[in-house]
């Protein structure tokens, strides 16, 4: 039996409700947990900063379960556990000849969480680490296992399942033959030269992420390029919209090497390394998902609270995607500028301004992210996801005994 919980999230920001956590070690003893449970919800490397996975009754921590990597015999796609880590998984795709087409600035989260939360890294023609996602394996509520592959009829709903289905336990990613990157760090872009050159920014390399606190300048500039298969390098600008390349960084043990040198995808593409905890830590997050094409006035209308953001913030990142089908991707429908924040822990200031940024976003019809805070209700989110009515029917279908319920889904989803 697990212990009741206190537990934290990653960054100790969100206390866990549930009467206790389950961390098994194999499939079976996830069956054996589900079919013994009145109430339950798989969850991973607790990354989220809202109460997604939480529950009321048993959590399922599928992070213990073998990873178990199997590549496919044609090599396009690999299957693995769902609570392995980006970062144990990717070197041991790379060292098989296999990437990933893209990870999150984080290598530390889980396959599972993140594809059902609708994460990403960034890159306007990459889409979100879910689009990846070829087939899902769970746990339903009478303990048997259910797989839903692509070409199937509710693998669109699916894959953005935010735990309402079962208790995902493998997950079958589409890969491609390895590949090697390189990563550029620019200086500082001001405020409306950046808004006039905002879709050329994003252009500037195969990932472009870009940092701002809101004063009137884009602060920092990463550009993240492929490296042609057979070249030994690629030439990349000596500036992006008058921002020079920055020379050579001093070393970071955390941080992936942002000096131009050529290096193995999964050592680009995250912004810190496999082998470290990174970040903040003790941190709040948000992020809303806006049309590409509306990026300027988005990013604007936010721009005009900066004053009220800054004392609170550690730093807002500025991220891309590419469009998707899933039914509940925030990128679903249209290229799209992801605009994160990372916030100090201060929670009650934090809480207030949510609802002031959210407004100012409204006429860009601005999606929350899944797993960071928010303060929109079911009928707002209703208005932004037109296939919402048909994932509540593939909830009722697969959960009718509402086995995988929980607050989130009721408060914001309506499910």
């Amino acid at each position: 039996m697990g212990a009741m919980t206190s537990e934290l999230n990653w960054a100790g920001t969100y206390t866990y409700t549930a009467e206790r956590i389950e961390r098994p070690t194999s499939i079976e003893a996830v069956q054996e947990l589900v079919s013994g449970a009145e109430r339950v919800r798989g969850i991973g490397t607790r990354h989220s900063f809202n109460d997604v996975a939480d529950g009321p009754g048993v959590l399922v921590d599928v992070t213990a379960i073998p990873p178990d990597l199997e590549i496919a015999p044609d090599r396009r796609t690999v299957t693995l556990g769902a609570g392995t880590r980006y970062g144990d998984v990717a070197p041991a795709l790379d060292a098989a000849g296999l990437a990933l087409h893209n990870m999150g600035s984080l290598p530390h989260i889980s396959v599972g969480g993140a594809t059902a939360t609708g994460t990403h890294g960034s890159g306007t023609r990459l889409g979100s680490l879910s689009s990846a996602v070829a087939g899902l394996e769970f746990v339903g509520g009478d303990g048997t296992l259910h797989r839903i592959v692509r070409g199937d009829p509710e693998h669109a709903g699916a894959v953005l399942h935010l735990g309402l289905l079962g208790v995902v336990t493998r997950i079958t990613l589409d890969v491609e033959p390895t590949y090697r990157m390189r990563q550029d760090a620019y200086g500082a872009i001001p405020w409306t030269a950046f808004l006039g050159s905002v879709r050329e920014v994003f252009a500037a390399g195969t990932s472009v992420c870009c940092f701002t606190n809101w004063d009137g300048t884009v602060r920092e500039v990463l550009v993240k390029t492929r490296i042609p298969d057979g070249a030994d390098d690629v030439a990349v600008p000596e500036a992006i919209v008058g921002a020079h390349r920055l020379p050579p960084l001093p070393g970071d043990d955390h941080r992936t090497a942002r000096d131009g040198t050529p290096g193995p995808w999964w050592d680009r593409l995250p912004h810190f390394t496999v082998g470290t905890v990174p970040s903040v830590g003790s941190e709040i997050q948000s992020e809303h998902f806006v049309p590409l094409d509306r990026a300027a006035e988005a990013l604007d209308a936010v721009h005009a609270l900066g004053d009220r953001i800054r004392p609170h913030l550690h730093v807002a990142e500025l991220r891309t995607t590419a469009p998707d089908d899933l039914w509940l991707s925030p990128g679903q429908g249209s290229a799209t500028l992801c605009i994160a924040f990372t916030w100090r822990r201060h929670v009650d200031e934090v809480a207030a301004l949510l609802p002031d940024i959210e407004a100012a976003l409204v006429p860009f019809e601005a999606r929350p992210h899944w797993g960071k805070m928010s303060s929109l209700g079911s009928d707002a989110i209703a208005a932004l996801y037109p296939r919402l009515p048909a994932f509540r029917s593939l909830v009722a279908r697969m959960d009718p005994e509402r086995r995988f319920a929980s607050a989130f889904g009721e408060r914001v989803l309506g499910v």
